[in-house]
């Protein structure tokens, strides 16, 4: 393995300058969201004192001109980036400038009496008024875009659906103590990774694994015991912005190296960018969630050919799966990977995907006894 993979590391304590400076960097104290709250309910009351409509201005989350990307960072959004605007006179944005009244005041009140509350509690809050949790989640990424305050310092908590499992310990914000080495179970991502302290592993490297069946074969095949110490995460499927959190934490806090496990697929490809260099829409919180030195380990598009996989067990592209492979194609930090373009146009040649689980048309436990190990021991990363 190059580099820090090849090095026996022996035992990493959270605590080093690095780790702490990002701590500090990603909590806003309470007094500063009152205070970013307030601003916003008084440029309301002094458009009301001049009776005018008051009307609240959000960056343009999902626009690609918003966002710059640097090979360092992965996709930030720009300083002046440009706007919209949720009118209260108009009959198209007025419900959701209600809307987010509604979640500011729930927000204050939380953040005075230091409670939190989770998207879903806010949701069945008033659910007449959102109509669906989708559309609460997207206010609150919104608000969170228009103060610049990231979300945990909103006092808004999300169901963690993501696992961690190997070689890590940690203790949580209320001083449970949490061993993810031992047995064959996983333990779910915490709600608040930003609390976690106490960080001890002694793993060479992290696998990010796509989907929860793959880790859980993984697991059962004592993966994370019997090749190295490793600690895996599993998003299972698109990651939640907890997992994403936890990434970042243990990349601040070990500096050991990651890799990805996920399906040779567009979709398996997004879910691996969205870990490496963040996404469009939250790209105003890059500096917290990405980690561009993340490599991409497999399932290769060039490994079906390598290993000869059937192609009868292969599935064909669908439409959709063109068009993101397309899209895919032309994103900025495509430019500057030539090894994952040059997969990219083996798979768009193909016009077929293959899922991880593939491998055990080989053999029951080819993943974990020939493809991964022989991947880790010759750097069969990209």
């Amino acid at each position: 393995m190059e580099e820090r993979g090849a090095e026996a590391l022996v035992g990493h304590e959270d605590g080093s300058e690095e780790t702490r400076a990002s701590a500090r960097g990603s909590h806003v104290p309470s007094s500063e969201v009152l205070e970013a709250i307030e601003n916003v309910i008084l440029d309301v009351l002094k458009s009301l004192a001049k009776n005018q409509a008051p009307v609240l201005t959000l960056a343009n989350r999902s626009d690609w001109r918003n966002v710059e990307f640097k090979d360092s960072v992965g996709l930030q959004m720009i300083p002046h980036s440009t706007t919209k605007q949720i009118r209260s006179d108009c009959p198209a944005t007025a419900p959701k400038f209600a809307m987010m009244l509604k979640i500011l005041s729930m927000i204050y009140k939380m953040v005075q009496s230091n409670s939190y509350a989770t998207k879903r509690d806010i949701y069945y809050s008033d659910t007449l008024l959102f109509g669906s949790q989708r559309v609460v989640d997207d206010l609150i990424n919104e608000i969170s875009c228009m103060l610049q305050i990231p979300r945990r310092s909103l006092h808004i908590l999300s169901t963690t659906k993501g696992f961690v499992a190997g070689n890590l310990s940690y203790t949580e914000e209320d001083g449970t103590k949490v061993n993810c080495t031992s047995g064959a179970t996983a333990v779910t991502v915490p709600s608040n990774v930003q609390g976690i302290k106490n960080l001890y592993s002694h793993a060479k490297f992290i696998l990010i694994v796509e989907k929860d069946a793959t880790f859980q074969r993984l697991l059962d095949d004592e993966f994370c015991i019997k090749l190295a110490p490793c600690i895996m995460i599993t998003g299972r499927g698109i990651p939640d912005l907890n997992t994403r959190l936890l990434v970042r934490k243990l990349w601040d806090t070990f500096q050991i190296p990651i890799f990805t496990l996920v399906d040779a697929d567009p979709h398996g490809v997004e879910i691996m960018c969205i870990y490496k260099y963040g996404s469009v829409s939250m790209s105003f919180e890059a500096h917290q969630l990405t980690v561009p030195c993340i490599k991409w380990l497999g399932l290769l598009p060039s490994d079906i050919k390598r290993l000869n996989i059937r192609e009868d067990i292969l599935i064909p592209f669908t439409k959709q799966d063109q068009n993101k492979l397309t899209s895919l194609q032309k994103r900025p930090y495509i430019a500057c990977q030539p090894a994952w373009k040059e997969e990219l146009e083996i798979m768009a040649a193909s016009k077929m995907k293959a899922e991880i689980q593939v491998l055990t048309s080989l053999s029951s436990d080819y993943l974990s006894r020939v493809y991964l190990p022989n991947k880790l021991q010759f750097c069969g990363w990209i």
